[in-house]
């Protein structure tokens, strides 16, 4: 009986061990938000393509953006952004 329960502890904490990393894994990594900034939403409304923009980034500095279609909304894209948009970690 003692062996029995050993071995259900034993696998349950292998099962745990293996488990944790993969489920952390999924929920996203470092938890940066997806998708454009509120600030940059924001700056663009009742704006129209091809508008030019400032907004007051996350950090508290001037951004000079340009108003562009992503994903079916108008949002202010950076001047200095890379093509095909920010680095993906």
């Amino acid at each position: 009986m003692m062996k029995k329960q050993l071995l259900t502890k034993t696998v349950l904490i292998l099962t745990l061990v293996i488990l944790l990393p993969i489920v952390g894994c999924a929920s996203g990594g470092k938890g940066r938000p997806q998708g454009p900034p509120p600030e940059a939403i924001a700056a663009c409304e009742g704006k129209s393509v091809g508008d030019s923009v400032t907004f007051t980034g996350r950090e508290g500095e001037s951004i000079k953006s340009t108003c562009q279609e992503v994903d079916g909304q108008i949002v202010a894209v950076p001047e200095d952004m890379p093509k095909g948009g920010p680095p993906r970690s």
